[in-house]
Order: structure tokens, then C-alpha cells, then sequence
């Protein structure tokens, strides 16, 4: 099995961080407009890379997000490569310097030089030294993963640099040959030590694998019983404008009880399926490596990957698009989450729900029927929504707060994933009329990291890096 252990982690020379000049600076703080051209907001949205550059990674946010988060990183090349595909290739091998050896891609890298003040929880709370697989020596990291977005982001490179061509297309392609069996050794990961069974389902063990305080996990939550958590001090409270944008303190208390918890099994896949409360098998998360192995499987041609390789990544991306058909709900043809303590599916209405529609693959009744859903009074054909955008909880369900992180804003980023899947399952014009929107949003609420769905109102961190790259994809395409 190919692992990080087997690559050389020797550091890619990092260039200095960019700056950006006062008066471009000055311009995230005045009011976007819907007169705001094309030209100017991709200039706005590259200022706002550039303002993130730390010099060869991007900080997901410059005061709320300062060090590496995995799939904003991923997200993050997407933009980047309508900047400088070389610049949005080193993006990706930084991130994979601090693999696990069993894999895995962590959640976080930490900048050793933003010290322990700047986030919570730092990487002390994390103890990953506690694991045999974890990077020590090479960088300090979370002990979560999150949604792998990174294989979709690589295929986006190559076909700007097949569009340019040349020295661009030759950096792209030499650098692709050291990354694929970091990418494969991640989706094996994903394939194997979350889905011990073969379900094609991928297990979360953790609501900060990608939907923070989601109503999904709600009720998984509420059965924890919460033990003693070491004293701590929120830091993403104190960058937002009211804490009732960000998870409640209860919630807070269960994610790091769930943390101690993690640590005590030292990280371990095997004894954390047997022991941990906590297992959800994720819908959204496997739906994106679904279209990740699609992705996946197009960088092990351009690279000439052997048949082995390429037999395996059919296998995971099919066995995955069975796995999501069989999550779907007969009444309602919603894609629900699996309790794996109770085994029950868990009903909430959340984008998570027409999961088929990420991956252009899925059966066309079951797209057809996630369709239907997605443009519903339940989604982003509420009469009440600001742009005809999907909300990360439908607004018809009892739990939707149309200000609170992931219990009803629209994010940017989700809805960049259904217009891919959209548009590569054939549904051209609808995924052309969620660009549209999603562009004019942008123009008016700025690189937010989501927003309000109802009135549009910029939530969360400004100069998002992860909200500036879809726009500049979305201005491409």
C-alpha cells in the first residue's frame, strides 16, 4: 500500500507572502454592489488570495482561520489556478508535506509561527503525538480530516494548464507524477479505515470533519455523555460580530469531549469503530469522494498509473454511488446520514440530502429526483431567500436559523459543489442559472464566509480565501 511513509518529505521552497498594495487592501471594507463588474470582482478576489499568501499556503481567513485548513486549501488551488496554476499546484503539495503515514489528510496544519494564542483548540489540545501515524517532526496537525475536495482541485489545474500549455502544462504534469500516490494513499484512507465494511459509506467521526454544528449531528450529540473537559477559551467567538453566528458552548463541550475521547484511542481507526460514540456514516462527505475518485481516476490517466491503480479507484467511486442509493429515503428521496450506534437514518433536511447531485455519475431518476428537491419551497425555491441558492438547512425545518454557521446560511463553497455536479451530469442550464446567482450574491456580500439566505447579509469571517477561489472559478467558466 502506498503511504506518505514511502515519500520523500523534503519541503517545497516556499515563496515569499505576498502583499497587497493599501488601496486594494481598502477596498474589501467598501460596500460590493450589483453594479460591480466581472473584471473588478476577480480582481478583489485575487487580492484577497494574495492578502491570505503565507507564501506557498493560503490562511483560510486572515484573522479568524490563520493557519491551513484541509478543504479550504483544496478549494483554495481551485482559485488559485486561474492566478498561477505552479502557485495552486504548491498550495496542494504543502498540504500533503503533513499527511499521516496512514493516509490520512489532517483537518489542520498549524503555522508554527502564529503561536498557540491564535486558534483553539492549538496543537497542545490535539496531543496527535499520542498516534503513531501522525507527522511529528515534519508539522504539528489536527487529528480530523475533512471532506476531500483536493482530487476535484488538481483536475481543475490540469485543465487550466492543458489550456495554457508549454513550461505550464509540462511544471503541472511533473509535479502530478510525485502528488497522485499521495492522493490515491488519501482516498485509500477514506475507502478502507473509514468504511471498514465496505459499505462504500465514509464514517465522520467528528462534527469538525467538515459541517461543524450541522442539526444533523444533533441527535448523536445529545445521547453524549459529557465528561470532564479541560478548562479552555473560545478564540472564534472574539472575530465574528455576535457569537450567535458561531456553535453554542454546549456544543463546544461535546466537540472536545469528543476530542478527549479521539485521544484516548490515540487516534486508532480499528478501536475507534469499537469504542467511540460518535460514528456517522456521511452522506455529503462520501459524495464528495465520489466525484473525487471521477476526478481521481482522470489524474491516473494523464499520469499513467497502472491498471491496478485505476481498477481500485473504479471500484471506490462505484462502490460509493451504491452507498449513497442505498441512504435514500422512499417518502420524502432525500439522502439521510446513518446513526451507526442506533442505526437509524438521521431525517434532517440539509443540503446533505441530494447528495446524488455532487457527482455527475449518479442514476438519472435519482438526480432527477434530487432536482426536484433542491429548486422545492424546501431549498432554494423558498419564496423567501435572497438569491435562488441552496441553504445549508432547508428553511421549512424547525431547526433552520438563517444566521447561525451551518443551521441555515448558504455557503458559497456548497453550493460551487452541486453547480460542478450540475453541470457534469448534464443539467446545464440549471447549473448556468446557480453560477448566475451565486456571482450576483458575491458581487453584493462580498468574499464572506456565508451568509444570511434571507436578506443577504455577510455572516461569518470576511475575505474568506475559500469564497474569493469559486468566484474566480466561476468568472472562468
Amino acid at each position: 500500500m502506498s503511504t506518505s511513509s514511502e515519500t520523500d518529505h523534503r519541503p517545497i521552497p516556499a515563496t515569499a507572502p505576498r502583499s497587497v498594495s493599501a488601496p486594494a487592501a481598502e477596498r474589501h471594507g467598501a460596500a460590493y454592489g450589483a453594479a460591480l463588474t466581472d473584471t473588478a470582482l476577480a480582481e478583489h478576489a485575487a487580492d484577497v488570495l494574495r492578502l491570505n499568501d503565507m507564501g506557498g499556503w493560503t490562511k483560510a481567513a486572515p484573522l479568524l482561520y490563520p493557519h491551513q485548513w484541509s478543504w479550504d486549501s483544496a478549494f483554495v488551488a481551485i482559485g488559485w489556478a486561474q492566478v498561477d496554476v505552479r502557485r495552486a499546484m504548491t498550495e496542494q503539495q504543502r498540504l500533503f508535506e503533513a499527511q499521516w503515514r496512514s493516509g490520512m489528510v489532517p483537518q489542520i496544519v498549524f503555522n508554527p509561527d502564529a503561536g498557540p494564542e491564535s486558534y483553539f483548540p492549538d496543537p497542545a489540545r490535539w496531543a496527535c503525538e499520542l498516534s503513531p501515524e501522525a507527522p511529528i517532526g515534519i508539522a504539528e496537525t489536527s487529528g480530523l480530516c475533512q471532506p476531500p475536495v483536493h482530487a476535484i482541485a488538481v483536475r481543475r489545474i490540469l485543465e487550466v494548464a492543458r489550456e495554457l500549455g508549454g513550461a505550464e502544462l509540462a511544471d503541472v504534469r511533473a509535479r502530478l507524477v510525485d502528488l497522485f500516490p499521495k492522493l490515491l494513499a488519501w482516498h485509500r484512507y477514506l475507502a478502507e479505515n473509514r468504511d471498514p465494511d465496505g459499505t462504500g459509506l465514509v464514517t465522520t467521526y467528528h462534527p469538525w470533519e467538515g459541517i461543524d454544528n450541522s442539526p444533523r449531528w444533533d441527535a448523536v450529540l445529545a445521547r453524549l455523555e459529557v465528561g470532564a473537559v479541560p478548562p479552555y477559551t473560545r478564540r472564534d467567538v472574539q472575530h465574528v460580530a455576535d457569537a450567535g453566528q458561531r456553535p453554542t458552548n454546549e456544543h463546544y463541550d461535546r466537540f472536545l469531549w469528543l476530542l478527549e475521547l479521539l485521544k484516548r484511542h490515540r487516534y486508532d481507526d480499528a478501536e475507534i469503530h469499537l469504542h467511540y460514540p460518535f460514528l456517522v456514516k456521511d452522506v455529503f462527505l462520501t459524495a464528495v469522494l465520489v466525484t473525487a475518485n471521477t476526478a481521481l481516476r482522470e489524474i491516473a490517466e494523464f499520469v499513467g498509473a497502472s491498471d491496478e491503480d485505476k481498477a481500485l479507484i473504479d471500484l471506490w467511486r462505484d462502490r460509493g454511488r451504491k452507498g449513497i442509493a442505498s441512504t435514500v429515503d422512499a417518502r420524502s428521496g432525500m439522502t439521510y446520514d446513518l446513526d451507526m450506534t442506533t442505526g437509524a437514518p438521521i431525517e434532517v433536511a440539509t443540503f446533505a440530502g441530494m447528495s446524488p447531485l455532487i457527482d455527475g455519475g449518479f442514476d438519472a431518476a435519482q438526480r432527477a429526483t434530487s432536482l426536484a428537491l433542491f429548486d422545492s419551497p424546501a431549498f432554494a425555491g423558498h419564496p423567501d431567500l435572497r438569491w435562488r441558492m441552496l441553504p445549508s438547512t432547508s428553511p421549512e425545518s424547525e431547526v433552520f436559523d438563517p444566521r447561525n454557521y451551518w443551521r441555515g446560511p448558504v455557503w458559497p463553497i456548497v453550493n460551487w459543489l452541486y453547480w460542478q455536479g450540475l453541470r457534469d451530469g448534464g443539467d446545464v442550464e440549471r447549473a448556468e442559472e446557480l453560477r448566475t446567482v451565486s456571482l450576483d450574491a458575491l458581487r453584493t456580500v462580498g468574499f464572506a464566509e456565508y451568509f444570511d439566505p434571507m436578506t443577504g447579509e455577510p455572516l461569518g469571517s470576511a475575505m474568506q480565501s475559500w469564497t474569493a477561489a469559486v468566484a474566480l472559478d466561476w468568472l472562468a467558466s
